[in-house]
């Protein structure tokens, strides 16, 4: 169905203007223009409201069981098949820092695919931990606190943010 597609088609677009523009705020934070910073936050929550507006429209959004597995999957896929000629075609390339960035990314997705399963398969349960990620790579860490140093980039445990 052609709407489902332009559905999809639009999330994808709502969420990348999300992401972008919170990366935009962060810039304009550090570089001292709080009015520019508020309106690119302000913008990436619309963007967000639209994407979420785009996947129930969709039916891309199910129970939590259901949520989770297309989690595993996604994550699954990611580490996969997509990444790894990503890294690839970058190396090929001579695109250190791709490599670096997409490296991260696909062995933080081992893990995220991992707790999903994990969560997945307790669902229902509360364990007491929480989940800190490393603001350097995007590694997640279930436990009662940040770990010492992150097992895919190295940085010491306060580059941990618990969410």
């Amino acid at each position: 169905m052609k709407t489902n597609e332009n559905l999809m088609s639009a999330f994808a677009g709502e969420s990348q203007a999300n992401r972008k523009y919170l990366a935009f705020a962060k810039v304009a934070e550090k570089e001292g223009h709080r009015l520019a910073a508020k309106m690119f936050l302000a913008a990436a929550e619309a963007e967000t409201i639209h994407a979420h507006a785009h996947l129930k429209a969709a039916g891309g959004i199910g129970d939590t069981a259901s949520n989770l597995k297309s989690a595993v999957s996604g994550e699954t896929y990611e580490f996969t098949q997509m990444y790894p000629p990503f890294i690839d075609e970058a190396k090929a390339e001579g695109r250190d820092e791709a490599v670096r960035t997409f490296t991260y990314a696909n062995e933080a997705e081992k893990v995220h695919a991992r707790l999903f399963q994990e969560v997945l398969d307790k669902l229902g349960t509360d364990d007491g931990d929480e989940f800190f990620v490393c603001t350097v790579c995007g590694h997640v860490h279930k436990g009662t606190s940040a770990p010492e140093q992150c097992p895919i980039c190295g940085a010491k445990s306060a580059a941990y943010k618990m969410v």
